[in-house]
């Protein structure tokens, strides 16, 4: 009897010291939190010293080239879009209304007025009377205005000339090569082009007498133009 209960209070002692052992793990054991791995810390990438940031370069601005009338200037001076300024006038021989050929190469040495024009255009008929009177009145500075009219029959186009009295020639350009040739794709278009066969100026139409006046004084060096 007394062995038993010798055993017996051996076994609930045990169990004491067991529960005992686990309370006091448990109590000082690590947060479960510090448990947890610690990130690596986070590397920001470095530039190398080589590499550089660039701003952005703004384009050039479209600016009408312009040179001083009567200078010298070639295919590679400035270009102004669309009207071949600065560039050798472009090829141009064109049957002439009532007759002839109108041929630009063999106008060299004079300031020319070119007009691409229909005979249907409002604008086209309203400058007729203005290249008149700037015709009368520098041609003997040495200027020669020529209009050209685009794909249109010569009756049609020399009714035209007679009603508007035109006092200058006026080319057939039947085939639309001469449009293609200068770009004259909205009408009307006009270049002035100097002594020296380059194109100073240019200009799309329903312009005034002011804008003439400016383009001719850029072929007509030496010359005061006037509106």
């Amino acid at each position: 009897m007394k062995t038993g209960v010798s055993i017996l209070a051996g076994l609930i002692a045990g169990v004491l010291v067991a529960v005992g052992v686990l309370a006091a793990f448990v109590f000082v054991g690590p947060d479960p939190i510090g448990l947890r791995p610690t990130p690596a810390p986070t590397v920001q990438p470095t530039a190398s010293p080589s590499a550089s940031i660039v701003p952005p370069v703004a384009s050039a601005s479209a600016v009408p080239a312009s040179f001083p009338p009567g200078g010298s200037a070639g295919p590679s001076d400035a270009v102004q879009d669309g009207f071949h300024v600065g560039e050798v006038a472009p090829a141009l021989v064109v049957p002439q209304v009532g007759g002839g050929t109108i041929d630009l190469a063999k106008l060299r040495g004079q300031a020319v007025w070119l007009n691409f024009m229909q005979t249907t255009c409002p604008e086209c008929i309203d400058e007729f009377p203005r290249m008149n009177a700037f015709k009368a009145r520098y041609e003997a500075d040495g200027l020669v205005v020529i209009a050209v009219d685009i794909r249109e029959e010569e009756g049609l186009v020399a009714s035209f000339a007679a009603r508007l009295k035109a006092t200058f020639p006026l080319g057939l350009d039947t085939d639309g090569a001469a449009q293609r040739a200068w770009g004259a794709f909205a009408l009307p278009m006009h270049f002035w082009i100097d002594r020296e066969g380059i194109v100073r100026a240019g200009a799309l139409g329903g312009i005034g007498p002011d804008v003439m006046a400016t383009s001719l004084a850029k072929i007509l060096p030496g010359v005061t133009v006037t509106p």
